[in-house]
């Protein structure tokens, strides 16, 4: 089904744009593009395209923090031994290692746990608090989870520990009965919404660097663990996290860090190499991910925190030959999933199920199915960690509030957490088909009975005429490009297809060159995953584009090549 394609914001342009395009030193289209992204004045643009770390916020900012890293820098002055537990993610793994790393800078060695996702699922576990309890852990920190954990924060405390949770995490209608609690969903809006699990760890490194003894040591070498976890979290890359990621991205480029190094090396980078927000996304950030969806998490932890480039090595390969087997399970999964959800294409939402799909890949597969299908989706397995419960992870569409979905069905569900758009959750194997009775009734009772379609965003219409090396530098201000922050989109006016050829191992994906016969302009392009839809009938036809105008550096040498996201005739 195509697209429909609307103006982002109002479609408007604001009434002096050339004076504010001289006063910014940028084109009118820029400023026409921010515009319509709400941003109304010359100082708020100013700041989005230049996020310095002075326009970060105060950590305060975040309900329950203050308080929480009082409680943090009392304890560790008292000489008690924190532990820290992350997520199995990585958004966890990261805010572990900024975690870890901080006190490490200030001369203080912790304990940590990062769950094994086959053997001990999300969040935290009674056995695990218990462990680390007996093993001589006295303040128990959270990161990246534990706005859920009523039973194991209460096992902590059972035990004599100080309990601090820091989480972004939508908190239930019940909190963990915890020394302090910071996650700043617990207020509406503000600057850090948005924050992903290590943006929240950060911010409480940056309190506790003001309270703990000594001189306050320089944590902006931690920017690139920030980038690297809030990019993979897929969280809105705006305000704070558009600081962070900017900065951050500033260090992967630098590669000071041996892990960091090692992984551009594994993922053919050159290790100076500038990687965007999406090259990290779909490069660095899975192989990272990797580790803790097939199994250890400590081995992506490892990398990250180690000093020498030659240790680095060795690990970043492994976790690379981990990532090329998840991808082929990833691929056997979804072919199984597609063909399920083509017999449930009644349904407006899909919840799909096979008992030996593998419980670290569902969470990739469900965002593949909902994209396909556009239809929220729950992809469910039956791991064999011995407690007899289905684990299911869910993926949405912009328009279905996934995490009230879940709420609204919770009586049937042993569990759930997560988001707006991504959430995961458990049900006992009788459930199942009321999951999908009532999930069904969720998405109809939010969105109607009729199946949507998918929107596409058009930030401006362009010629071909208007496209150069200096209008795409421009373009590069804009980044990092992600959730809130999307590559600019723009509207060709009609072009023919002069050229048109498929490649890739599967012919799946598409080479054009397009003519403007008006101005004589010729642009190649590329259209990924296509071939079965924008075949050789095309050739010669009139055709409107939708497209991102690139600067493609293929082998050392700068052209100009569009990547072709949409077309009609």
């Amino acid at each position: 089904m195509p697209n429909i394609w609307k103006p982002r914001g109002d479609g408007s342009s604001p009434p002096s744009t050339a004076a504010m395009a001289e006063e910014l030193e940028v084109s009118p289209l820029i400023v026409e593009i921010l515009w319509n992204r709400g941003l109304t004045t010359i100082d708020g643009m100013d700041k989005f395209l230049s996020p310095l770390l002075r326009h970060m916020t105060g950590p305060a900012e975040i309900p329950g923090l203050t308080e929480a890293a009082g409680i943090i820098a009392s304890g560790l002055g008292e000489g008690k031994t924190l532990a820290v537990w992350g997520d199995y993610d990585v958004d966890g793994i990261t805010a572990t290692a900024v975690v870890k790393q901080f006190l490490g800078m200030r001369g203080i060695e912790i304990m940590h746990h990062l769950p094994n996702r086959m053997e001990e699922g999300y969040g935290m576990n009674v056995p695990g608090v218990e462990r680390l309890a007996a093993d001589g852990a006295q303040m128990l920190l959270t990161v990246d989870c534990g706005i859920s954990d009523m039973e194991p924060v209460a096992r902590a405390r059972e035990l004599g520990l100080t309990v601090v949770v820091s989480d972004h995490h939508m908190p239930g209608d019940e909190l963990p009965n915890a020394h302090a609690i910071c996650n700043p969903r617990l207020k509406e809006g503000g600057p850090c919404a948005d924050l992903a699990g290590v943006g929240v760890a950060f911010m409480l490194v940056v309190a506790l660097n003001k309270l703990l003894p000594g001189k306050p040591v320089d944590i902006r070498p931690l920017l690139d663990l920030v980038a690297l976890g809030t990019i993979a979290d897929v969280v809105r890359l705006t305000e704070q996290n558009r600081i962070f990621v900017k900065n951050g991205l500033l260090l992967i480029k630098e590669a000071k860090r041996p892990g960091m190094a090692a992984l551009k090396v594994v993922c053919e980078y050159e290790r100076l190499a500038e990687i965007g927000a999406g090259q990290v996304s779909f490069n660095l950030a899975p192989r990272i991910n990797a580790a803790g969806r097939m199994g250890d998490p400590t081995k992506a932890l490892d990398l990250l925190l180690t000093d020498d480039f030659d240790t680095a090595m060795p690990i970043a390969e492994e976790l690379n030959s981990i990532n090329m087997e998840r991808r082929r399970q990833e691929q056997e999964i979804a072919d199984e999933a597609f063909v399920q959800a083509e017999s449930m294409k009644n349904m407006a939402g899909l919840v799909l199920y096979a008992e030996h799909w593998h419980p670290g890949i569902i969470g990739i597969v469900a965002s593949r199915v909902a994209e396909k299908y556009y239809r929220p989706t729950l992809i469910l397995c039956a791991p064999e960690n011995g407690d007899g419960l289905l684990k299911g992870s869910g993926r949405s569409i912009p328009e279905f509030d996934l995490f009230e979905g879940l709420k609204a069905i919770s009586p049937i569900l042993n569990g759930y957490g997560g988001h707006k758009q991504a959430a995961g959750m458990s049900i006992t194997a009788d459930n199942l088909q009321a999951l999908r009775d009532q999930f069904n009734t969720q998405v109809i009772e939010q969105l109607g009975p009729e199946p949507l379609t998918a929107t596409l965003k058009l930030d401006h219409e362009l010629a071909f005429s208007s496209i150069n090396n200096t209008l795409l530098k421009e373009l590069e201000m804009l980044q990092p490009f992600g959730m809130g922050n999307p590559e600019p989109v723009f509207a060709s006016k009609p072009v023919t297809v002069a050229e048109h050829r498929t490649f890739g191992r599967d012919r799946e994906h598409v080479k054009l060159v397009l003519a403007d016969e008006k101005t004589g302009a010729r642009l190649p392009g590329k259209a990924w995953r296509m071939g079965n839809t924008l075949t050789r009938v095309v050739q010669g036809r009139t055709m409107r584009f939708a497209f991102t105008p690139k600067i493609d550096r293929y082998r050392g040498i700068s052209k100009i090549d569009l990547r072709i996201r949409d077309w009609n005739f």
